[in-house]
């Protein structure tokens, strides 16, 4: 448990038969308890436009947003291999920029790697970032930056023409020098024949079993998040009502006087206090 999790690591998994374990986290405080629960790698997802900002998409995030969360995931993390989402625009204008966002990322956010979303139309540009000698993890099926463009959160693959596109693209993306290929929203069969198909690790969500190992965004996982609950979540906690209740009885005892009570109170030498009178 205390061997650092390494871009290395994602291959020797999958060599090995070992799934790898992904979660996404934000902040320091909730880094720190996923690094030390034994968690393989995690995932500063521009998912926190939706679950940390509330957001409708993860399309309105910019770097320095990126950057700033990445900072302090890093903080509380150990062993884990750190991961940055590159948000919406900060790759595709040029091969030039794309570089330079990964490079703000790595350098100034402290991540271990990066993840871009798309297949054919971004292989060139991940090349130039691995030429870079920046770590990028892919993002096929459904990539949320392209909410707009597939009319929503569908799944993805389900006819034989994107099918045979989406694993076109696996394969591009490990020609293009991925050290592993997020598969979401896509027919466990397909994801199966993708991760048979290509040396590089696969990890899954909405993906079915057959990937090489599992992501989940923490807010569902725990039950945090419950604007919506996508069919591929499942949740270990129910932490939104745990809090609710928490907060609840803090009101309670507050109104009611019970809390603070003396065990949380700091005392003082009466001798002093009769001075001040």
């Amino acid at each position: 448990m205390t061997k650092k999790f390494t871009v290395k690591s994602f291959q020797e998994a999958k060599d090995n038969n070992r799934k790898v374990s992904m979660l996404t986290a934000y902040d320091y405080s909730m880094a720190k308890m996923v690094d030390a629960a034994g968690i393989d790698s995690i995932l500063i997802g521009d998912s926190l436009g939706m679950v940390f900002q509330g957001q409708e998409s993860t399309l309105p995030v910019t770097v320095e947003e990126m950057i700033y969360h990445t900072k302090a995931v890093v903080r509380g993390v150990k062993r884990a291999l750190v991961i940055t989402d590159m948000p919406f625009l900060s790759y595709h204008i040029s091969k030039e920029e794309a570089v330079r966002n990964a490079g703000r990322l790595v350098k100034e956010g402290g991540a271990g790697a990066v993840k871009i979303e798309g297949g054919a139309n971004v292989a060139e540009t991940i090349k130039a970032i691995v030429d870079a000698q920046i770590p990028v993890m892919g993002h096929i099926g459904l990539t949320p930056q392209s909410v707009n463009a597939f009319g929503g959160f569908k799944v993805q693959g389900k006819d034989a023409e994107s099918a045979k596109k989406i694993l076109e693209d696996a394969k591009l993306l490990e020609k293009a020098g991925v050290f592993a290929i997020t598969l979401e929203c896509v027919p466990d069969k397909l994801a199966q024949l993708i991760t048979e198909s290509i040396k590089i690790p696969t990890i899954g969500i909405g993906a079915g079993n057959s990937c090489d190992g599992q992501i989940l965004v923490i807010n569902d996982m725990l039950g945090m998040f419950n604007d919506f609950v996508p069919k591929f979540v499942k949740q270990y906690a129910t932490l939104n009502v745990d809090i609710t209740t928490a907060i609840q009885n803090y009101i309670s005892d507050v109104k009611n006087s019970n809390f603070p009570t003396n065990e949380h109170t700091f005392d003082m030498d009466s001798e002093i206090l009769e001075k001040l009178y």
